[in-house]
């Protein structure tokens, strides 16, 4: 398991909700006796942002500050297909052993339909952050053996995150003389994967996916739910991120 991988990963939960805004409440239950006026306005305020961040309609306005507009994808566009890693799942048990994780497998999904479509070779990239088998490994057996795409060109599969993932894709595409790439990832990552491929001097066309049309706003849309939570907090952690490389820049 990476340290820096393990080290990263817990500040950011501390950064994040639940844990931040539990952390923000118990700091006022800790000042209520001697400042009471504070402690009340940060207990009220940890409530508030808990039951804000938890609706649906707080959480889809979040993931969409990240989303740029859909591409249309023609096939004309790029030279390769690049799908980045979005986590596994650890010893599974009824696949018995490690397997891709919920957004590894949706953007999987999408670029197994992009090669059909396009016919373009793949490049899938994701290292084992956590320990277990290297993402890019599964995502490569996947694609063989579950959608049947032939078209995987090159596996990179040493990194543990999305700055890792462009160096060590540019290393891999460049001895091919690939210039123009399909970015597949999910529509909220690519405000931060997209200047990463780019500083390598990539053209990169994004491919996103899990856009949602307008909807109506409705009462449920302003009852917490656990998804909603979910949602919000991978919007605040790619916005913490997208901070995060910029000061590292």
């Amino acid at each position: 398991m990476s340290t820096s991988w393990l080290v990263t990963n817990f500040v950011a939960g501390l950064l994040l909700p639940p844990i931040s805004l539990l952390l923000l409440g118990l700091i006022g239950l800790a000042v209520l006796k001697r400042q009471r006026g504070l402690g009340r306005s940060l207990i009220a305020t940890s409530l508030i942002s808990i039951w804000l961040v938890s609706t649906p309609f707080i959480a889809g306005r979040l993931l969409d500050s990240l989303k740029p507009a859909p591409t249309a994808l023609n096939g004309q566009e790029a030279d390769a297909i690049v799908i980045l890693a979005g986590g596994s799942v650890r010893d599974s048990i009824e696949y018995g052993g490690d397997t891709l994780g919920r957004f590894t497998l949706e953007r999987v999904r999408f670029g197994a339909w992009l090669a059909k479509k396009t016919g373009k070779p793949i490049l899938v990239t994701g290292g084992a952050p956590g320990g277990g088998i290297a993402e890019g490994e599964l995502m490569r057996r996947s694609l063989e053996q579950e959608f049947g795409i032939k078209q995987v060109r090159w596996v990179e599969s040493a990194s543990n995150n999305t700055r890792e993932n462009a160096r060590l894709s540019a290393s891999l595409l460049k001895q091919d003389d690939i210039e123009r790439i399909y970015l597949v990832t999910h529509a909220w990552h690519l405000a931060r994967a997209l200047p990463e491929f780019e500083m390598h001097g990539f053209q990169v066309i994004p491919a996103g996916i899990a856009y949602s049309l307008p909807q109506p706003l409705m009462p449920l849309d302003f009852l917490p739910n656990g998804k909603a939570m979910q949602d919000s907090w991978l919007a605040l952690h790619e916005w913490i991120g997208l901070l995060w490389y910029r000061i590292r820049n």
